[in-house]
């Protein structure tokens, strides 16, 4: 099983492939399948490596609300 800073490196990876404006979760970069193998454990360790990633590499994701069930959204802007 991957490791959560492997985790944290595909999630990053597959930003690049999001649109100016799109909303979306961490768990929308993974497939349904990959996703839900992964623990429950490692699910929210990548939660907050994720979010302490957009806090501090200036990248164009911003943090926005949270869903009922306590999941962090993110933004892309437009840099």
């Amino acid at each position: 099983m991957a490791t959560a800073n492997d985790l944290l490196a595909r999630a990053i990876d597959e930003t690049k492939h999001l649109h100016t404006n799109e909303i979306f979760l961490v768990r929308d970069l993974f497939k349904g399948y990959e996703w839900n193998r992964i623990s429950r454990s490692d699910r929210l360790l990548l939660g907050t490596l994720f979010l302490n990633y957009v806090h501090t590499s200036g990248t164009r994701l911003k943090p926005i609300e949270k869903t009922s069930s306590g999941q962090q959204k993110y933004k892309v802007g437009s840099n």
